[in-house]
């Protein structure tokens, strides 16, 4: 089996503040926004919303009611630390930098290398409204 990811699904503290930020978000990933589907999983309890790419879906869902305001964290156990997308080249993550601050997207770090990762992993990290840590990297790895 070939590690690959069909989807994702992430849960927000309220759809509706962070659907804006995902439609230009994953728009400027690639994700056609015309195939974006909204839908209620009611044994679950929770709303989702989906995007889709030829090589991903992403998904962003509303949270149970008990855990409606907790505070979102990266270093809870079971959290997601991060989610880093693969770039095809340096000035592929300078651009997506550039665009992502034309939205107003609370850039973290970078664009700039980060040797600690790699002596060629170059990236920037940002975070969504929630806080949830995304990254744009690029790492010029030997075959």
């Amino acid at each position: 089996m070939n590690p690959i990811i069909d989807h994702i699904q992430i849960t927000v503290k309220d759809l509706a503040k962070a659907e804006p930020f995902y439609d230009q978000f994953l728009s400027i990933l690639g994700f056609d926004l015309a195939r974006k589907s909204k839908g209620k999983v009611v044994k679950h309890d929770f709303e989702v919303i989906e995007y889709f790419h030829p090589l991903m879906i992403f998904g962003i869902n509303s949270p149970r009611v008990a855990f409606k305001e907790e505070h979102v964290h990266r270093r809870k156990p079971g959290a997601l630390h991060h989610l880093a997308f693969k770039a095809e080249s340096k000035e592929e993550v300078d651009r997506i930098s550039l665009l992502l601050k034309e939205i107003g997207v609370n850039i973290v770090d970078g664009p700039q290398f980060f040797p600690q990762h790699g002596e060629h992993y170059y990236a920037v990290f940002f975070k969504d409204p929630d806080g949830i840590k995304y990254e744009i990297v690029y790492e010029k790895r030997p075959l």
